[in-house]
């Protein structure tokens, strides 16, 4: 399964990165590839999380989840 993140610029200028299909999964960054980093980050840790606590991640996500960058 492949993720999808919307990358995008809010009225101030900061780039914010956020995966929809993880539920409060949103980052920024001063620019696009720093805030698609973090929330690259953002997932990574999720997964790891979720892995270590023996739980289910969120739509059968796995650690070999992809991420599929979508920008709008």
């Amino acid at each position: 399964m492949e993720l999808s993140v919307t990358v995008y610029t809010d009225e101030d200028g900061v780039w914010i990165a956020e995966c929809p299909s993880i539920p409060g999964c949103v980052s920024q960054g001063d620019t696009r590839e720093e805030a698609l980093a973090n929330v690259r980050e953002a997932i990574a840790l999720y997964l790891e999380v979720h892995a270590e606590r023996g739980m289910q991640p969120s739509a059968g996500l796995s650690a070999k989840t992809g991420v599929t960058i979508a920008h709008v």
